[in-house]
């Protein structure tokens, strides 16, 4: 009867745990026969579930936060290096081997600019 699936229970489906919980712990003759589902051990069980949910939004915070400063880090990296690019073509030259080294194009290696002849129109 126990199932135990590798998917997340929906959340109107805890809820309705939850309330029938409530109404379970307003039932003050209910004694059942496996221990397992007395009010007190489905509280325990509830309240482990609620730290389970709350363990998982700090994580979730945790993790966004951790994103952000990547994310940060990453560009603040990119943006100096493209700031140390210019400074190495200003010191050594645009067809410098320096240049070329940082994985730029040097100057005389760019393809020359043509003239394209205007097409007659028919």
């Amino acid at each position: 009867m126990s199932q135990h699936p590798n998917y997340r229970l929906p959340a109107p489906v805890l809820d309705a745990d939850r309330d029938a919980l409530v109404a379970l712990s307003r039932l003050g003759d209910f004694k059942p026969v496996n221990p397992d589902h007395t009010a007190e051990a489905l509280g325990g069980l509830e309240a482990a579930l609620t730290r389970a949910e709350h363990d998982e939004l700090l994580a979730q915070k945790a993790l966004a936060a951790a994103r952000d400063a990547t994310i940060e880090a990453g560009w603040e990296f990119h943006n100096t290096l493209i700031g140390a690019k210019a400074m190495v073509i200003g010191q050594y030259g645009n067809d410098s081997q320096a240049v070329q080294a940082i994985g730029l194009k040097k100057r005389s290696d760019r393809k020359r600019a043509t003239r394209r002849r205007a097409e007659p129109v028919s």
